[in-house]
């Protein structure tokens, strides 16, 4: 299991790689790029984690009930 530290040097990592590839491209919308990036997969496992209760999910997650559903369907889960 990914401790923050880990996940901190991941996102490091891909962000400092996203700037290298940018090649003189100027950035916008980081912040929304990398929080689409992350939520999906976020959302999944921790609905499977909660075997597919939206409430036990939302609990895990610190959300109200009805964020996550938004959430979700934002990202076409069901």
């Amino acid at each position: 299991m990914m401790n923050e530290n880990e996940i901190a040097v991941c996102v490091r990592k891909a962000m400092n790689q996203y700037f290298k590839n940018l090649d003189g491209e100027k950035p916008c919308a980081i912040y929304e790029m990398v929080v689409g990036c992350v939520e999906k997969p976020l959302l999944e496992v921790v609905l499977d984690q909660a075997q597919g209760n939206q409430t036990r999910a939302a609990e895990i997650l610190g959300l109200n009930r009805n964020t996550l559903r938004k959430k979700m369907k934002t990202h076409g889960l069901k």
